[in-house]
């Protein structure tokens, strides 16, 4: 089953908690606190693969998640590590943030990763940082704290994976033009061949080797018959637009048209026209690539001035013309030595530049505290700080909450509330804790 577009949800792990922990040894006088550090949580790594060409694994499975670090102990002993989680993805995904679509019904999202060289990797949800141990917090004047940190959460994202196939060369025409005839015959991919639109339900890749007649200049390249292209693709008609994304990595576009029929009472050059448009719908950049015209079923009877304007056209455009026939493998070695020469000189296409930035947990940099009055009697305070002091300090212990007034006071927060006109027996929220102030 080809599966190019899933939409899935990654998280990492989380850093397990301190340890709260004292050294109590018969012959160690003052052993002093000991607990040990968590260890930090498993990171989402992506990983492009050869040999995997299509996104099925993520069909069914939709969320995944990294293992979370081990609780630190006495004795100083640091909890385990999570293992990291990768995921293996064909070379070629795109990563994109979110779930949303464009009005086209694409892929809309910012990109996070473009996974384009085999064996690339990329942490993509980095795992939570493990809480420290109560032997952090002993100073000359708390040598028995009875506090430690818990671990911070993972991060979790909901992710698009999109799959743009890595070729040379896009094959693209109407239906029943000979796209898969010709793939056929230059390579060993054995698409199915039948004489009725949308044979073709997926896209085909073909390698053509340089032992093919001698024809491809010592130099292997990749083929891909893009289906489903007919009027109308770009909005939906037909199989639609979701195989068109498969042609924005190709370096050159083979454009076959079938020049024994007309298409729907079009020529050639008109078939031509039809094509590029929806092309130029989807993407305007892939008609700056070079195209070669491959006029398909030279065995059967052709108009004359058919070819005669498919010439002149495509000599106003540049473009080579080769007459051949898929069937019987008319022209077919000279087409591949055009395609190997335009190759040659073909520049190699862009990446998809990340334009969304992973987040990494932050040093910790300078701490920012809010204090707002939200209404009469009631007041609040938020901040990474304060999150970190309700993670670590216990309430219910009379050193701790000792320690827990004085980073009030040491912070400014208690002359801030006092310049709101807080008063006494009003409330303090801090996040889920609340509590009455006194004098």
């Amino acid at each position: 089953m080809f599966v190019d577009n899933v939409k899935i949800t990654i998280e990492s792990g989380s850093g397990g908690h301190g340890s709260i922990s004292f050294r109590r040894e018969k012959y160690v006088p003052n052993g002093g606190p000991d607990g040990g550090d968590g260890g930090w949580g498993g990171d989402i790594v992506f990983e492009a693969t050869p040999g995997i060409n299509t996104l099925v694994d993520f069909r069914y499975k939709k969320h995944f998640r990294a293992e979370p670090g081990g609780n630190g102990g006495g004795s100083k002993c640091k909890g385990k590590n999570g293992g990291d989680l990768i995921l293996k993805v064909p070379v070629g995904t795109l990563v994109r943030y979110g779930w949303e679509t464009d009005e086209a019904g694409n892929p809309g999202g910012l990109v996070m990763a473009d996974l384009k060289e085999p064996g690339e990797r990329r942490v993509l949800a980095k795992g939570g940082r493990g809480g420290r141990g109560n032997q952090h917090f002993a100073t000359p004047s708390r040598q028995a704290p009875k506090f430690s940190e818990d671990g911070k959460p993972g991060l979790s994202y909901q992710v698009t994976l999109e799959l743009k196939l890595i070729a040379d060369v896009g094959i693209i025409g109407f239906p029943n033009a000979g796209k898969s005839t010709l793939l056929s015959r230059v390579t060993k991919a054995n698409p199915k061949i039948a004489n009725y639109q949308f044979t073709t339900l997926s896209p085909n890749l073909g390698v053509v080797r340089p032992d093919y007649s001698s024809s491809s200049g010592g130099r292997d390249f990749v083929l891909a018959d893009i289906p489903g292209l007919i009027e109308g693709a770009s909005k939906g008609v037909g199989l639609g637009f979701d195989f068109l994304r498969h042609i924005e990595r190709t370096r050159v576009l083979l454009h076959i048209v079938d020049a024994a029929r007309l298409e729907d009472d079009l020529t050639p050059v008109q078939a031509i026209e039809k094509i590029n448009a929806e092309l130029n719908a989807f993407n305007p950049n892939l008609l700056e690539r070079p195209q070669i015209i491959a006029a398909n079923k030279a065995d059967l009877p052709l108009d004359e001035n058919h070819i005669t304007e498919l010439n002149t056209f495509a000599q106003s455009k540049n473009w080579p013309v080769f007459l051949i026939s898929a069937a019987t493998s008319q022209g077919i070695d000279a087409l591949m030595r055009g395609i190997s020469d335009t190759l040659a000189n073909a520049p190699e296409t862009s990446g998809f530049e990340p334009d969304y930035e992973t987040y990494f947990e932050p040093e910790r940099a300078e701490e920012f505290i809010t204090v707002e009055k939200i209404k009469d009697g009631l007041y609040s305070v938020e901040g990474p700080g304060i999150e970190r002091l309700l993670g670590y300090t216990n309430m219910a212990d009379e050193r701790g909450f000792a320690f827990f007034q004085r980073y009030m006071r040491e912070r400014g927060i208690i002359e801030k509330l006092e310049n709101l006109g807080i008063q006494e027996n009003d409330t303090v929220q801090l996040y889920e804790l609340e509590f009455d102030y006194w004098k």
